[in-house]
């Protein structure tokens, strides 16, 4: 088949997948005004930032990951113009992503004694903890958003999750320039400060979602009179069949990248200062490909709503070489300014913290050649993945993750990540096998079950 036939979906690709790419990079954005903000305050305080985060990743891996499930079902149900069932798969989703953003609430208050046996520097543990308690309750109104976000790009109307993320980012980088610095006559409260801008922008950031989509001829109807407590019980067993396992592949993935800030906490302050730093940078190119696996979700998940596997197969390689494509500019962007990229962090000019600050640009660095070559791996894991889940294949692709990140990634992450060995690069050595081996498997499956479906429907 012609390259043509694949580019020419890209014009279309992308005006699915930029809103959504957009909004992805507004929570990661968060995360990065936090960390420069924190880290005008010490490397103990930016450590302590990732130490917290840390644990509100792996609880929001879960919720996001569940909420995934909300998207397929809404995409077939609008490719087969089936507006109740489409309502249904919001309302029920939407309920069981307010119970789930409770109860990981809940798990995390009660979590935090984990901390004090982990072998973490004991300043950044009792700075973290603060932090967490504000953070963890704003998984709550995160985990909500994600409902009406999954909903929003089932319907492909994905721009407005991104007008909302945008509102939030506004509202959060105020409050953490007024709480953590105290300006205006607000009480200086450091990574408190940061905390409580995180929370209020994540309230905000429901409120203005619903008020959208309530405004909009096509979705005013699925998000008004809703009965939050008139549930069908197959349609709850539904998402849950397909929200568990998602959840599970997302928490997989992330929970390494945590295992990552643990290991290195084990080093000291300065490489998990560093480990932060470079994490914080892949985040932001991760969400690019992220907003392609929707796209890839969404798309596929039509295509299957019509029964239409070739052209299902040819958009969703066509997403796949797009994603590809900007994986290695992104790569290559990583390699030219691993040296600089660090400093949007730290002030070497800072006398009092010039020796760590030093070290942490230097450790960092280093990291970001690592994630470059991951960036492709990146990519082809994770649109695959959506390319999955718009087929509602989502339980042998959770076995694979698994396989993948913790029997092959994670022990190289340990063994070559202890100090006499290669300390915090090793241990992202580990991170690129265990996203690599990743992206094979996918690959490999999503391609066998594409061909399978199309021998059946010619025959």
């Amino acid at each position: 088949m012609q390259l043509k036939n694949y580019t020419k979906e890209f014009r279309y690709n992308w005006k699915l997948a930029a809103p959504v790419m957009m909004g992805m990079l507004g929570h990661t954005f968060v995360s990065l005004v936090d960390n420069i903000m924190v880290g005008q305050l010490g490397t103990a305080q930016l450590a302590a930032v990732s130490l917290g985060n840390s644990f509100v990743f792996i609880a929001m891996s879960l919720g996001i990951g569940f909420s995934t499930a909300i998207t397929p079902l809404v995409a077939e149900a609008d490719a087969e113009k089936d507006f109740s069932k489409g309502k249904s798969s919001f309302k029920h989703g939407l309920f069981l992503c307010t119970a789930i953003g409770v109860l990981l609430f809940l798990l995390l208050y009660l979590a935090k004694p984990l901390m004090h046996f982990m072998k973490q520097p004991k300043e950044v543990v009792a700075l973290a903890m603060p932090y967490l308690d504000l953070v963890a309750f704003s998984l709550i109104p995160l985990v909500i958003f994600q409902a009406f976000k999954q909903f929003s790009d089932g319907l492909s109307m994905t721009k407005y999750p991104m007008y909302a993320t945008i509102l939030s980012n506004v509202i959060n980088i105020i409050l953490n320039y007024v709480l953590i610095f105290g300006k205006f006559g607000f009480p200086e409260m450091g990574i408190v400060g940061a905390a409580y801008g995180t929370l209020i922008s994540r309230i905000a950031m429901v409120w203005y979602m619903w008020y959208l989509l309530r405004n909009k001829e096509k979705s005013k109807n699925f998000v008004t009179h809703i009965k939050f407590f008139v549930l069908d019980t197959l349609m709850l067993k539904r998402i849950i069949n397909l929200g568990t396992p998602s959840a599970l592949q997302m928490f997989f993935e992330v929970a390494i990248f945590t295992g990552a800030i643990w290991l290195s906490g084990l080093l000291g302050k300065n490489p998990q200062a560093a480990n932060q730093i470079a994490l914080n940078l892949s985040s932001m190119t991760f969400m690019v490909a992220t907003g392609l696996s929707v796209a890839a979700m969404v798309r596929v998940g039509n295509q299957k709503g019509l029964k239409n596997y070739f052209e299902l197969r040819r958009i969703a390689f066509s997403i796949f070489l797009f994603g590809i494509i900007l994986a290695t500019v992104f790569a290559l962007f990583f390699i030219l300014l691993h040296k600089q990229l660090p400093l949007i962090y730290l002030d070497l000019n800072d006398a009092a913290n010039f020796i760590d600050n030093s070290e942490v640009v230097s450790i960092a660095s280093k990291l970001l050649l690592i994630a470059a070559f991951f960036q492709i791996s990146d990519s082809i894991q994770v649109v695959m993945l959506g390319a999955l889940r718009g087929l509602q294949d989502v339980k042998i692709p959770m076995f694979l993750v698994f396989f993948s990140y913790w029997i092959v990634g994670f022990p190289i992450c340990w063994i070559l990540g202890k100090e006499d060995a290669y300390g915090s690069f090793g241990i992202w050595i580990g991170l690129l096998v265990g996203l690599s081996v990743a992206a094979i498997l996918l690959y490999i499956r999503f391609n066998h079950l594409t061909k399978k479906l199309i021998a059946e429907g010619e025959k």
